[in-house]
Parts: structure tokens; sequence; C-alpha cells
């Protein structure tokens, strides 16, 4: 018999036959899985417990794709020391942890649409809607993240356009079961994002102008810090530790922290992380214009992202005076107000880089950007609009795990599921790394001009995704 554990808000697959589970270390012989789903409110248990793990795994998820990404260096922590070159390895316990967060939200999504919803007479078609959605969810960040990964535990290995498939299909049935617009919405945003990924421009339209002109504002979010939640580790190594664990990258300062206590009881104020958000669905529109030549509509997408949905997010003026960059790893880190340039070949720009010892700085927990309708005005060509629509979701999407996906990088299956599952075979243990990103830790890095100030950053990993943009691993219109 299958055993688990169940607490209110705390869940555990203890023996799902899952690759993964010699990570579980509590196990409870007396609660069996019959005896859970025959016991009162067993749905509503469970769906705590599925909000927990969909916490958790997009945590993990943040943490080390951001590493791996030009967005943060670890400066300090004990996470990732290889993923900032980036080095990615399969038998690295970074990549396991990943993948297992993302399988254990399948399974546990999995485990109560197909055992618990059906033996609980007081579960809801809500909650039935809520643990297919999770399952797409699940299947999306398999599709963005990994070369592969299987169906389910010891499973047939499914490549990032069959995931894609399968979160399609799943976005799409829980459409249907919701029955509030903002939910269908979400869902709709969700196939947009899944569509966009795998490159069908008009499946990705059609549902981003659903978002776009029902509700440019919508917005959906996985929670932390309640008494029995888990908590936001990502905020704690950007603003509540002592050290400041992970560093942006100098033209992204102002956009740090995007998670922050504003009291002094840290577990009570936990940010919430961004999981799915209207300002996709006018950059997903903007770039299916760019791709066909058609620079006004693109123009019209971004102007109205940034004057209807960017500008209306909210901004928290917020001292993080204590905010000294102070990990180890460098110790460059500009802390005054100077001039930064994207490279050596672009202008200085003022503003990016902020002296937090000056006053209370600007945060943005949801989305920000520095790029203006200006900017989107003066630029004249596609690939001018395009390296601008790759800038603002750098910006909008900073420190929410996406940017990996946008460089082109994977994660390939871990070595514990090769050793466990006939079906994972030596390809899968390559990581998909395109020759155009720079090694060494040179995403990461920068100079500072020794009279001035003036941060120089190496590479504009931006210029470097337009120049690419042939590229099946990118841009996926192009």
């Amino acid at each position: 018999m299958k055993k688990l554990i169940t607490y209110i808000s705390f869940i555990i697959l203890a023996s799902f036959g899952l690759y993964s589970c010699d990570l579980f270390d509590v196990t409870n012989p007396y609660v069996t899985e019959d005896r859970f789903i025959n016991s009162p409110q067993a749905a509503a248990i469970w769906m705590n417990g599925l909000k927990r793990q969909s916490s958790l795994t997009v945590g993990t998820v943040v943490e080390f794709t951001e590493l791996v990404s030009d967005n943060y260096f670890n400066n300090y922590t004990q996470s990732s020391k290889v993923f900032d070159f980036p080095e990615i390895n399969y038998f690295d316990i970074d990549v396991r942890r990943v993948q297992t967060s993302i399988h254990l939200l399948l399974e546990t999504a999995r485990f109560g649409l197909e055992k618990v919803l059906p033996n609980d007479p007081e579960a809801t078609a809500i909650q039935e809607a809520e643990c297919i959605f999770i399952m797409g969810y699940a299947h999306l960040l398999a599709a963005e993240l990994f070369v592969a990964m299987p169906e389910s535990p010891n499973g047939q290995v499914l490549t990032p356009t069959e995931h894609l498939d399968r979160a399609i299909q799943y976005f799409t049935q829980a459409q249907g079961k919701y029955t509030a617009a903002n939910d269908q919405l979400i869902c709709d945003l969700a196939l947009a994002r899944a569509n966009h990924s795998k490159g069908d421009r008009q499946a990705a339209r059609n549902a981003a102008a659903r978002v776009t002109a029902t509700n440019p504002s919508l917005l959906k979010q996985v929670f932390y810090g309640t008494q029995s939640g888990p908590s936001n580790n990502f905020q704690n190594a950007i603003f509540s530790g002592t050290i400041n664990q992970f560093a942006p990258l100098p033209r992204l300062d102002f956009l740090d922290p995007k998670y922050f206590n504003l009291t002094s009881v840290i577990v009570d104020d936990q940010k919430p992380i961004s999981i799915l958000k209207a300002e996709e669905a006018f950059l997903i529109l903007a770039e299916a214009a760019l791709s066909e030549g058609n620079i006004a509509e693109a123009k019209s997408n971004l102007s109205r992202l940034i004057t209807e949905v960017i500008a209306i997010r909210p901004v928290t003026q917020l001292d993080d005076s204590r905010e000294t960059r102070n990990g180890g790893n460098r110790n460059d880190y500009p802390l005054s107000a100077v001039a930064v340039r994207f490279d050596s070949s672009s202008p200085w720009i003022s503003g990016l880089v902020l002296d937090r010892q000056a006053g209370k700085i600007n945060a943005y927990s949801v989305s920000g950007t520095h790029v203006t309708v200006s900017d989107i005005e003066e630029a004249s060509s596609v690939d001018e609009l395009l390296y601008l629509t790759y800038l603002i979701r750098q910006e909008v999407f900073f420190a929410e795990g996406r940017r990996m996906t946008d460089l082109g990088i994977r994660f390939p299956i871990s070595e514990l599921e090769f050793n466990n599952n006939s079906n994972v075979n030596e390809s899968h243990l390559v990581t998909q790394l395109p020759t155009f990103i720079p090694l060494d830790l040179e995403m990461d890095d920068f100079s500072v001009d020794p009279n001035s100030g003036i941060v120089t950053i190496r590479h504009d990993m931006n210029k470097v995704l337009i120049a690419n943009k042939q590229s099946n691993l990118v841009i996926p219109f192009f």
C-alpha cells in the first residue's frame, strides 16, 4: 500500500514509486492511501497541499534558473556555484532538485484528480479544474526547462514539444471546467505562453488577444509565508537574509529586490511570485507582429503594455540601505548611482544603478521596466523593436525564472532518473546550451571605470539573441 502524509497546507507523497522519493525523509505508516482518500475533507486538504507544492516548485525553479541566466550572479550563497558559468551537468544535484520539484507537482495534481477528488463527495468542479490546470503547468515547466522529461514515474520520456502538447490539452480542458471569467482567461494566458514556446504563432496570438482585450491586468501568483506554508527562499537570498547572496547584473539593479519584507516578522511578510501575467500577452502579440514585419502593430502592443499594464502595477517605496552586495565572490558591484553601458558599444544610461543610501527606492513586486513609450516610437526597424521586446521580457520577468528559457538553455535529465528509468538514454543527459551563450561567467561579467565609476556590461545578451533570432532555440516566431 502506498503511504502518504497529509497535514493542512502540507503534503508529501512518501512512496509513489517516484524516482525522487529519496528526498522525502518523513513517513507515517499509519496514514495509508485508502485511509486518507476516504477521510472527511480529503479533497480540501489535498488542494491545500497542491497549492503548497506549487509554491515550492516555483521557488525551486526561480532560484536555480535565475542563476543560470544573466539576471543574477551567485555572490555568496551555498546554492549552485557552477550554474553561473553556465556549467550544467546531468549529475548535478541541483538539476535533480529542479526535475524533482516539477515531477512532484505533476504527480500531486494527478493523484488529486484521479484518486482524491473522485472519492470525496464534497469535491468541487473548481478543484477538478485546478488539478487539471496544475498538471498543464507542470508539463509547461518541463517543456521550457528540460531537454526531455518522463511523463510519469519511470514513464516514457517526452520531448519539449510533446510536453507542450500535453500542457495545451490540460489548459484547454481546465478552461472548459472553470466558471469564473478570470480563471478562464488565465487558461488563455497559459495557452498563449505554451503556443508561443511551441512556435504556433496564430494559436498564441488568438489566446493572447483575448487576454489583452478583456483583462490587461490579469495576474496569477503562488504565495508564501502563511503559518503552514513555505517561505520564499528567493526573497531571503536577495533581501531578507543578512548576507546579500544573489547580486543582479548591474543594468538590472533597479529591479532588485522584487521580493521584500516591510515588517520585522519576516515569516508573515513574504511576497508572492507571479507565474502568469497579462504582460506576456502583449509581448507575444508584439513578437507575432514583428515576425510578419508589422512594425506599427508591434509598437501599439508595446506602448499599451507600458501605459496600460506596467504603469499600474504596484510600486513600493522601500528602505534598502542594508544592501551592500557584500557576498564576497566579487566586491566591485556599484553601490552609488552611476551610469551603465549594456556593452562596450552602447551609450551610457543613468537611473539603472541606484544609490540605496540616498533614501528609499522604488521596488516593483510584479513588473517594472526602464523602457519608455518614446523608446518604442523612436525604434524604426524590426530588429530594433525585437530587441526592445526581449529587453522588456527580461525586465518584466526578472526574478521569475523565465530568462533561462529565453536564452535557449535547457537542463538535461538527472542522473538518478537515468539510473532508474530504462526509457532514458544518453542523449537525454546532454544540456541544451546554444553556441552563442558566453561561457566562463561572461554573461554576468562587467567592468568598472576606476575614474568615473561607469559600469560596462561585457555582453548585451539581448543583442546576442536578436543576432541569432533564426536559431530554432530562441525567439520562437522567427
